[in-house]
C-alpha cells in the first residue's frame, strides 16, 4: 500500500483517486477550493443555475468504465441523457441544419441543407475518421505516448500510421473531402475542442466529431457538475479523503531527488510515497504570474528547470470568453446546442491566435431544457466565445484600444469585458438571437477569471494548444521526470476535454498499479 497525495480535486485527480483508493492505496486528495470538480463549475442566483464549464458529455463508455471498475455502475451515481440534435448550426448566409444523433437522418439533413453531395462527402470523411480511430484509440488514448509508440506503430501497422496522417492538419483533411465552405466550417470547429487552431492542428482530431457522432452527445440532468460530485462520492466511498480548502504550495523531495509529501499553504508536510499533480503542468513546474503589478506570483510546485524549459516553448491553448444569460420567457424551438458561425471564421483565429479581440466570432449557446436552471417559463444560457488568454501587460504598456498586451489580452483592463458583452449580445441579434429585451442580468467571465477560478495560466482552457504535427508528443507526459511524480488532467497526455482527462488518470493508474 502506497500513500498518494492528490493535488487538486479537478475530474482528473478525482478519477485517480477513485481508481486507486480502489486498489488498496491510501489517498489523500488536496483541493485549494471549496469545491470539487474543478472546470466543472456551478453559478446559482434568483432561480437561474449555470453551469460554467464543459456542457457537453461525449464517450460515455469512458465514464462507465470508471465506475465499474471503481464499485458499481455509471447510472447508479448520474443520470445520462442523449441529444438530438447534438448541436443545431447557423451560418453566415441563413443556412440552418441540425447534427442529429442518428446518422442516417444526419446524412439526409446535410443533403437537405447544403444540397446533394454533402451527406456523402461527410460519410467519406467519416470514414476516413473511422480508420483514424481505430488506429489511435488505442496507443494513444489508453496508454502512454511516445515516439518510440509512433514508430512501433509504424512497423506494425503502416497502413495504421497512413490514416493516422502525421503531419497533416485538419484544415488540410477537410479540403481533401469537403467541397462546401459549411462544411469545412463545420470540421474545422472540433480543433477548438483541444483549444487549437484548424490551419495547425494535426488531422487527427478528425476523430473528434467522429466520436462524438458515435458515441452521441449527452446531457447530464441537474448540470455536468454533478459528474464531479458522483466522482468524489465514488472516491469518498473506496476510502480517499478528499480535503477542500487545502492548497499545496509545494511537493517536497528527498535528497536523492524523489518525490516524498506535499507541504500545504499552512506549512503543514503531507508524507507520500506517490504524488499525482492534477493543476495545470504550467503551474506545476512554472508557478503562476502575479495577478497584478507588485505582487508575487506563485512559485513552482516543484522544481524542474527542464520541464520549465520545455513548457515555455509551447503555445497555450485558447480560452474562452462567457456570458451567463438570465432571460425572461423562453426561445421556441430552440436546441440544446446551438452553434452561430461568423463569415470569415480564419479572422477570428488570425485574432484568437494573435492576441487580439475578434470582432465577429462564432457564439456557442448551451440552454438546457432542466428546471433546475431556470425559474418556470425563464431560460438560462450559457454563451461562449473563444478568446485570447489573458496576459497581464507589460510595465509601461497600456495595451492598444482591443486591450492587446505583446501577443496576449489584458482581460483586466477597464471597462473590457463589459464592453465585449455587449458586443456578444448585438452579434446574438443579428444572428437571430435577440434577447436583449429579454434580459433580466447577466454575468461575464472572461479568461482572467477563468485563470483565478481554475488555476489554469492565463486561463487556457486545455494546457497547451495542439497546434503542430508533434503536439501530442510535446504535451507533458504522465510520468514526470521527477520519480514518484505523475500528472492528470487536460494540460497532460491525453489532452482536454473530460473524457481525456479521465483517461489520464486510468494511464497513471495503470503505471502505478495495485497495492
Amino acid at each position: 500500500m502506497a500513500a498518494v497525495v492528490v493535488v487538486g480535486a479537478g475530474v482528473g485527480g478525482l478519477a485517480a483517486a477513485a481508481r486507486l483508493a480502489a486498489a488498496g492505496h491510501r489517498v489523500t486528495v488536496c483541493e485549494a477550493t471549496d469545491s470539487v470538480g474543478g472546470k466543472l463549475g456551478w453559478y446559482e442566483r434568483d432561480g437561474y443555475g449555470f453551469d460554467t464549464g464543459p456542457s457537453l458529455l461525449t464517450m460515455p463508455e469512458v465514464f462507465e468504465d470508471l465506475f465499474t471498475a471503481t464499485g458499481g455502475p455509471l447510472a447508479a451515481a448520474v443520470t445520462l441523457r442523449r441529444l438530438d440534435p447534438i448541436a443545431r448550426y447557423r451560418f453566415a448566409d441563413g443556412t440552418t441544419l441540425d447534427a442529429h444523433s442518428d446518422e442516417v437522418a444526419f446524412l439526409a439533413e446535410l443533403d437537405a441543407r447544403l444540397g446533394a453531395g454533402a451527406g456523402e462527402q461527410w460519410r467519406r470523411l467519416d470514414a476516413r475518421a473511422h480508420r483514424a480511430w481505430a488506429a489511435s484509440e488505442r496507443p494513444f488514448l489508453h496508454n502512454p505516448v511516445s515516439l518510440p509508440a509512433l514508430a512501433g506503430l509504424a512497423v506494425r501497422r503502416p497502413g495504421a500510421l497512413a490514416a493516422v496522417a502525421p503531419g497533416a492538419t485538419l484544415r488540410g483533411l477537410g479540403r481533401r473531402y469537403l467541397t462546401d465552405p459549411r462544411l469545412r466550417m463545420m470540421l474545422d470547429r472540433y480543433a477548438t475542442y483541444t483549444g487549437s487552431d484548424p490551419r495547425r492542428a494535426p488531422a487527427v482530431l478528425v476523430t473528434v466529431p467522429h466520436a462524438e457522432r458515435r458515441f452521441g452527445g449527452w446531457y447530464i440532468p441537474g448540470g455536468l457538475r454533478l459528474l464531479g460530485r458522483a466522482i468524489a462520492g465514488r472516491a469518498a466511498e473506496r476510502g480517499a479523503v478528499i480535503r477542500t480548502g487545502t492548497p499545496v504550495a509545494q511537493i517536497t523531495r528527498t535528497p536523492g531527488g524523489r518525490v516524498d509529501g506535499v507541504r500545504l499553504a499552512d506549512g503543514i508536510l503531507l508524507p507520500a510515497d506517490i504524488v499525482i499533480s492534477g493543476v495545470d503542468a504550467a503551474r506545476l513546474y512554472d508557478g503562476a504570474p502575479a495577478e497584478r503589478p507588485g505582487r508575487r506570483g506563485a512559485r513552482p510546485l516543484v522544481d524542474h528547470p527542464a520541464s520549465r524549459r520545455r513548457l515555455r516553448r509551447l503555445a497555450p491553448s485558447l480560452s474562452g470568453f462567457v456570458l451567463l444569460l438570465a432571460l425572461r420567457g423562453r426561445t421556441p424551438g430552440l436546441a440544446h446546442h446551438t452553434v452561430l458561425f461568423p463569415a470569415d471564421y480564419d479572422a477570428e483565429f488570425d485574432a484568437v491566435f494573435g492576441g487580439r479581440l475578434p470582432r465577429d466570432p462564432t457564439v456557442y449557446v448551451a440552454a438546457p431544457d432542466d428546471p433546475v436552471t431556470a425559474p418556470p417559463g425563464d431560460e438560462a444560457w450559457f454563451v461562449l466565445v473563444n478568446a485570447s488568454p489573458h496576459t497581464r501587460p507589460r510595465s509601461g504598456d497600456s495595451g492598444g484600444d482591443d486591450g492587446d498586451s505583446g501577443g496576449g489580452l489584458d482581460w483586466d483592463r477597464p471597462g473590457l469585458v463589459d464592453a465585449y458583452a455587449r458586443r456578444i449580445l448585438d452579434l446574438l441579434a443579428e444572428r437571430g438571437l435577440d434577447v436583449r429585451e429579454r434580459l433580466r442580468w447577466y454575468r461575464a467571465i472572461s479568461p482572467a477569471d477563468l485563470a483565478r477560478a481554475t488555476g489554469a495560466p492565463g486561463g487556457a482552457i486545455y494546457g497547451v494548444s495542439s497546434n503542430g504535427p508533434r503536439s501530442a508528443f510535446l504535451r507533458p507526459r504522465n510520468r514526470s521526470p521527477v520519480p514518484g511524480l505523475f500528472l492528470v488532467g487536460g494540460s497532460a497526455h491525453p489532452g482536454g476535454g473530460l473524457p481525456l482527462v479521465t483517461l489520464s488518470a486510468k494511464i497513471v493508474s495503470e503505471m502505478i498499479g495495485p497495492a
